[in-house]
């Protein structure tokens, strides 16, 4: 049995599982990232590992970054294996494939040493902050989709650069880092949002501009002028990492790691090309180049994560629990279909070298694949959050343009019945978004009060006022009532 915090792996190697070839102790910290989950190091960290595999870049290692309290397991997991981890790749036939990637050179816990991960973003060596802090975690106004000062830490963040003080939040944490950068004439850098959102490097750019003019107009001023925030798009499925893949990995390559990554084969990247202080060469390792994101965002967010969303809620009232079980089932396979094609399709404006017809036939496929066992609990999560960026966008396109919406609305009626927080055994539904207590109040008195769901005004604006959605919306949800999720999911087939 070996383990990544032994040495001399790379001169014995590991049967069946690829190590880094370069040297590690001649890469440089060219990029901070900020989050360091499953998903960073299935795509960003992946991508690096691969570009300094082929014998480039040595300076665009990463130093990753926790800012959470519960980023201390991250933080003790990498320094106990010198910063290594292990990607498998989880094949539809049962296949695993293992890598170890070694682009991690650095992690830097906020909560320990603010100062350090200021200093580490100010250093003229850093040229990218990256992130991936989730679609909640942007400080932004559901509503108006601006910059949202009252947002939680956003206050003390800037009461302790008014003070003198470090920051301690991600985005404090950059600004005064930037603001370093300014006063010593370092230069400005670019700030990459890896998150799964549409804009997302405008939405960063509205959230750290605005922290930025908070903190000094000048700073503000410069911030907008000078730093870039490029959009992307971003895409692999990757679950929670479960005990049993720990276990397969030891067993099968005998191969012992604290916190390995488990994804699916298939990735995508589509990155503007839009850099204050140069970049990588992401364009040798896959990633798509682009001057606008948006055509291919679309097709993302609205096929892939909205029907996510689509199979999650519905599926698990059904009784399943992974999304290959609902995607393998064909009824829900013939509603997801039809949905992508009915709904999400005619929003969609062209993309540049995609047959969207074959773009679907993948996504069923990868949906379908029973190796990845992705849980609907995990793409469940932040419903709120998800339903508002992925779904509600289709509905609203579709409305205006008098399409379907039939399917969508019975998405949305599968989140409040979900929301009332049992199934259709009566075994309890727990609830992970962050209005938890509001939606499940709200979907249990839309028994005796029909509206109260779609009344909240953060989620929904005004659609609860359409009569057209509204009445598809009550309609599928009586279904889902009186005859469940199987039934009602049938009918729109």
């Amino acid at each position: 049995m070996r383990s990544l915090d032994e040495t001399g792996i790379w001169a014995e190697g590991i049967e069946g599982v690829e190590v880094p070839g370069y040297d590690r102790a001649a890469v440089g910290r060219g990029i901070v990232h900020i989050g360091v989950g499953g998903f960073h190091r299935a795509h960003l960290a992946m991508y690096v590992d691969a570009l300094l595999a082929s014998g480039g870049a040595p300076e665009w290692g990463i130093c990753g970054v926790g800012v959470l309290a519960a980023d201390d397991r991250m933080r003790d997991v990498l320094a106990a294996q010198d910063g290594l981890y292990t990607l498998v790749l989880k094949g539809a036939d049962g296949t695993l494939t293992p890598r170890v990637v070694g682009s991690l050179v650095d992690y830097l816990y906020a909560p320990d040493d603010p100062e350090a991960v200021i200093e580490r973003i100010a250093h003229p060596d850093t040229r990218i902050v990256s992130l991936t802090i989730t679609e909640g975690g942007y400080a932004i106004d559901q509503k108006t989709g601006e910059f949202d000062p009252d947002f939680p830490g956003i206050r003390a963040d800037l009461d302790s650069m008014a003070a003198g003080s470090a920051p301690t939040g991600g985005f404090g944490l950059v600004v005064e880092a930037l603001a370093r950068r300014r006063e010593r004439g370092t230069g400005p850098l670019t700030v990459m949002s890896c998150d799964n959102m549409q804009g997302n490097g405008d939405v960063a750019r509205r959230v750290f501009t605005g922290v930025a003019q908070l903190r000094d107009a000048g700073l503000g001023a410069w911030v907008a002028e000078s730093v870039t925030f490029p959009n992307s798009m971003v895409d692999r499925i990757t679950p929670a990492t479960a005990d049993t893949d720990r276990e397969a990995l030891a067993e099968r390559f005998g191969l012992r790691d604290g916190w390995p990554v488990v994804c699916e084969p298939f990735t995508q990247w589509v990155l503007e090309d839009h850099f204050a202080a140069g970049r990588p060469e992401f364009e040798r390792v896959g990633v798509q180049l682009v001057d606008d994101v948006v055509p291919y965002e679309f097709m993302k967010l609205r096929l892939l994560n909205a029907t996510h969303q689509a199979l999650g809620y519905l599926g698990y009232l059904a009784g399943h629990r992974y999304v290959h079980e609902v995607a393998q089932d064909p009824t829900f396979a013939a509603f997801l279909r039809s949905y992508m094609d009915d709904e999400a399709t005619p929003t969609l404006r062209p993309v540049p070298g995609i047959d969207l017809d074959a773009y679907k036939d993948t996504l069923m496929e990868r949906f379908a694949n029973p190796g990845v066992a992705d849980t609907l609990m995990r793409i469940n999560y932040g419903s709120s959050d998800r339903i508002s960026i992925f779904l509600l966008p289709v509905v609203r396109e579709q409305l205006a343009a008098g399409g379907q919406v039939a399917r969508a609305a019975a998405v949305v009626a599968g989140w409040c019945r979900y929301a009332e927080g049992t199934d259709e055994q009566g075994r309890e539904i727990p609830q992970q978004d962050r209005l938890a207590g509001e939606m499940t109040a709200l979907a249990r008195a839309e028994r005796d009060t029909p509206g109260s769901f779609l009344s909240h005004r953060g989620v929904f604006g005004d659609l609860g006022s359409d009569e057209r959605f509204a009445g598809a919306f009550r309609t599928a949800l009586e279904s889902l009532w009186s005859r469940g999720a199987a039934s009602t999911v049938a009918d729109l087939a």
